[in-house]
């Protein structure tokens, strides 16, 4: 989003109705759909008319250089329709800058570009003076406050995303700076004062034209480095299609000629590692500095599991459970196998648990035995409100990630040999963030204990590092729900945590906590009303309101403050970095930026104790009291309601859900999971217009990838040397209610789960064949199938998918229940996968069956059956750059391969029997 303070440039005064007329013009540039001015409560209606609303406010204006006017312009996303992005553009200027109390001008284009491609966007001329009934008044300095101008950007990056997820849509845009996300781009749009601009004589061709210089520039930069593309591209996502790659180039690149020049270049990159189809078929790439990040984090993980630096004696373990038992905490079973895993010698632990399973209480067990065996426990935590967390149910002192990584910066607080690093809420972690922590306990030899669900939300930042390295080193799991009161709540956690969000829904109608509305907003006042009439019933219990965007939470906290309007005191208005907020004794607050002077994180809670324009007390949830001057300290807002973002790790009695299209099952299985005694889930039919379609978006798969999810062998910047195998504990499948341990018990979870990916993968065949396309059902239970078998036996999903791709009658088999054939055939192709000898012997027989069935085809001129073969041959030989071990054998098996010219050959292997098959190809023989 761009916003430029509009200024006279010369001292000679305009005539008083020219810069309107100016403004005026935008309306009649080509591609306007759309014009409207949008008023505020209380102003004048003739200022609906853009002719007197600019006429009016020019002549407010006294000094001839005042500025007439603020314009905000914001690109908006191509993949919706034109009714859609109206919406999308009117909804935003009325929340953020008309309930403000500015008079906005918005007029919504719909160009199409030089190459073709629709570039919508929306222009808002926005005033700069307070307006009653009257007309103007004074101007409002705080509207250009730095910190609003922020709070803009990142509201709209909100408002897009949202909308975009309500729509299915997937694409998302990051609201920060390039700069900010380290990205070596010119921002296309900027946020800030351009002074020396003049409303029209050209201003908006200037603009546009500057918008095509950077994005020329930009398509310059990518020229001369295409690896610039790759690590933006690969900044939130680990991976990447065709389509976002070229959605990418498109946005940095000016015209058709230099679109096709850039994208050539970043496809012909060095740096572009393609690593084949996903589950829809679409082929994905990634970039060797995102393989060798993943590289760095598996060498630096596989080091601290083959450490054994902080043993901890019997006699810690027994004294530490025997305290605990004291103060009346008992570990359950799972608890304590958890407790004995983390305090175990290794460097590295795992601990992956349900959502309210008591993970922080074995932690705090942890902490009191590793601290009398002399060791120093820190924790951390992506988010302030999660290190709060951890710190109030384990007792360890604990602190954001980015707040430890800049002291390291500096030199400060560095981890040492007697350190304990317990990181929380590990699955919100993006694989860069990772591997920078990781790596530097590993050379300070500390301990590092990963603790998280990787089902609850996901990394914002590219990668899925903490599922990688649970399956990878393995885990202890936590599945014994001990945060929800009642069995079935339980049971429906378990159902949330599982990918089985239909069934928990189900449970929670079946108990009246599913409530349906017309509309979203009857919604709201329904959730509403039941949380006052909870509220007044039990005053003492803690409870929370939950949505998916802040749209939601904002307009919930405002209906929960009118319930409770009578018990607050006197209201004071205050400027937060949000905007302007009423505020009164009894109001719930929440903070939004960390403060250590006053020991308040980003998501803390607290209750107004008194306030005043220039200052409020709070006492915080926790019983502790902070003060603060208003100057100082703004960022705050009503706590009533909340997003579901800043509720992973809450533990409330009674949980309040707002459901809307943005959810998947991630955020439903947060959202429904916080609560001790119940929750009220409401929606209304104009987001679901029925329950299945209700239950179809709170199962939506959205979980984030990690690039060796798809090619483990991919060509890597360098080899990894592998230690000496582990001893490692059991792990529990997360599918089971009772962790089984039996070699029996092992056998029969393992033998589930492979039949049911067979038979998600027979529902999604069976689509395909038909011509269709599977739906978004089918591909959730696809994903979850994946997950419970690759949970039972790391990467089973992949060797039984690569059975069935040569194999396509194998599905029907093992879906029909034979899971014995299933097992024999992932065990061979794990072999396949991780011994390069025998991959050798395979590609040694089937280059000789195909070489036979050219020389054949040749023979009987069937030259189109001996192209086939030759173009299978050739994408053999292209498929070993892919597999420097496989290349490296074969070097050795030329005569094997028929191929003894290769001794006169220059280059790779792979180039070699290329070219000999294109030789073969030219003269029409097989050799």
């Amino acid at each position: 989003m761009s916003l430029l303070g509009l200024e006279r440039a010369s001292a000679a005064p305009f005539p008083q109705d020219e810069r309107a007329v100016a403004i005026l013009a935008f309306t009649n540039k080509a591609g306007v759909i759309h014009s409207e001015v949008l008023l505020p409560n209380g102003a004048p209606e003739q200022f609906g008319d853009r002719e007197q609303l600019w006429n009016a406010a020019e002549a407010a204006e006294v000094r001839k250089d005042a500025q007439l006017a603020r314009e905000a312009e914001f690109a908006l996303p191509r993949e919706l329709d034109q009714a859609e992005g109206i919406r999308l553009a009117r909804e935003f200027v009325q929340r953020e800058f008309v309930s403000r109390g500015m008079i906005a001008d918005l007029n919504v284009h719909w160009d199409v570009g030089a190459d073709g491609e629709a570039k919508p966007h929306a222009h808002v001329m926005l005033t700069m003076r307070e307006v009653d009934g009257d007309g103007f008044g004074a101007k409002v300095r705080d509207w250009n406050r730095t910190e609003l101008l922020q709070h803009w950007r990142e509201a709209w990056g909100e408002h897009v995303n949202a909308r975009l997820a309500a729509l299915d849509i997937d694409t998302r845009i990051d609201h920060r700076s390039l700069e900010a996300q380290g990205i070596a781009l010119e921002p296309q749009h900027k946020i800030g004062a351009a002074a020396g601009r003049r409303v029209g004589h050209g201003l908006e061709a200037e603009r546009l034209e500057e918008h095509r210089d950077i994005a020329r520039r930009n398509g310059a930069r990518i020229l001369a480095d295409p690896a610039v593309a790759l690590d933006a591209i690969t900044h939130q996502q680990a991976t990447f299609t065709t389509r976002d790659l070229a959605r990418f180039v498109h946005r940095h690149s000016d015209g058709k000629e230099q679109f096709d020049r850039v994208l050539a270049a970043v496809r012909a990159s060095p740096e572009l590692v393609a690593l084949g189809k996903d589950g829809r078929g679409e082929e994905r790439f990634t970039s060797r500095a995102m393989l060798a990040t993943e590289q760095r984090l598996e060498r630096a993980t596989e080091r601290l599991a083959s450490r054994g630096d902080h043993p901890l004696g019997d006699i810690h373990q027994r004294h530490a459970l025997a305290d605990a038992e004291r103060r009346g905490l008992i570990l359950s079973a799972e608890q304590r196998g958890a407790f004995e895993h983390v305090t175990q010698g290794r460097d590295l632990a795992v601990v992956v648990g349900y959502a309210g399973t008591g993970k922080s209480a074995m932690l705090g067990v942890a902490r009191d035995a590793w601290e009398a065996a002399g060791y120093n426990v820190r924790g951390a935590a992506l988010s302030g409100i999660a290190a709060e967390n951890l710190e109030s149910g384990s007792a360890i002192q604990s602190r954001t990630i980015a707040s430890l990584e800049h002291q390291w910066r500096q030199g400060r607080e560095l981890l040492g040999a007697n350190d304990v690093l317990v990181i929380d809420e590990a699955g919100m972690i993006g694989t860069r963030q990772m591997e920078r922590v990781i790596a530097e306990a590993e050379k300070h030899k500390a301990k590092v204990v990963l603790v998280g669900d990787p089902e609850q939300l996901q990394a914002i930042e590219a990668g899925a590092a903490f599922r990688s390295i649970a399956e990878r080193h393995g885990s202890v799991e936590i599945t014994d729900i001990r945060r929800q009161q009642e069995d079935w709540q339980r049971e429906a956690t378990r159902q949330l945590a599982t990918g089985r969000t239909g069934e928990a829904l189900d449970a929670y109608r079946e108990h009246h906590m599913v409530h349906e509305a017309p509309s979203r907003e009857e919604a709201r006042g329904a959730l509403i009303e039941r949380w006052d009439a909870e509220r007044r019933e039990r005053p003492d219990a803690s409870r929370v309101i939950l949505a998916h965007t802040n749209d939601d939470v904002r307009t919930l906290n405002e209906l929960a403050r009118e319930h409770k309007r009578g018990e607050l005191g006197e209201e004071v208005r205050i400027a937060t970095s949000k905007g302007q907020r009423m505020f009164a004794r009894g109001d719930r607050v929440m903070f939004l930026r960390n403060e250590r002077s006053l020991g308040v994180k980003n998501g803390s809670l607290g209750t107004i104790e008194s306030v005043s324009p220039v200052r409020m007390s709070v006492m915080l949830d926790d019983g502790r009291s902070a003060a603060f001057d208003l100057r100082d300290y703004a960022d705050i807002d009503h706590g009533y309601a909340a997003t579901i973002h800043k509720a992973q790790g809450m533990t409330v009695d009674r949980a309040h859900v707002l459901a809307t299209p943005g959810l998947d099952r991630h955020a439903a299985y947060v959202a429904l999971s916080r609560h001790r005694d119940s929750v009220d889930l409401h929606y209304g039919r104009d987001d679901f217009a029925d329950r299945e379609r209700l239950a179809r978006t709170l199962s939506r798969e959205r979980g984030k990838d990690m690039a060796s999810d798809y090619a483990r062998d991919v060509d890597r910047p360098a080899p990894i040397v592998r230690p000496a195998p582990i001893v490692r504990p059991a792990q529990i499948d997360m599918f089971e209610t009772l962790g089984a341990t039996s070699p029996e018990a092992s056998r029969r979870r393992l033998e589930q789960a492979i039949v049911r990916f067979a038979q998600a993968t027979r529902e999604i065949v069976a689509t395909r064949r038909n011509g269709l396309e599977e739906s978004p059902h089918q591909r959730a239970a696809f994903e979850q199938a994946r997950h419970a078998l690759d949970a039972v036996r790391p990467q089973g999903a992949r060797d039984l998918r690569a059975a069935f791709v040569r194999d396509m009658g194998l599905v029907d088999e093992v879906a029909g229940g034979n899971a014995r054939t299933g097992i024999g055939v992932m065990d061979w192709e794990q072999r396949y996968r991780t011994e390069p000898a025998l991959r050798a012997d395979m590609f040694v027989k089937e280059w000789r069956r195909l070489d036979r069935q050219v020389r054949a085809a040749d023979r009987e001129w069937d030259y189109d059956k001996a192209d086939r073969m030759r173009n299978a041959l050739t994408d053999m030989a292209k498929s070993l750059h892919r597999d420097p071990q496989l290349e490296s054998l074969l070097r050795n098996r030329k005569k094997e391969l028929g191929l003894d010219i290769l001794r006169r050959g220059q280059g790779s292997i792979g180039h070699q029997l290329a070219d000999w098959v294109q030789v073969g190809r030219g003269r029409g023989l097989g050799r």
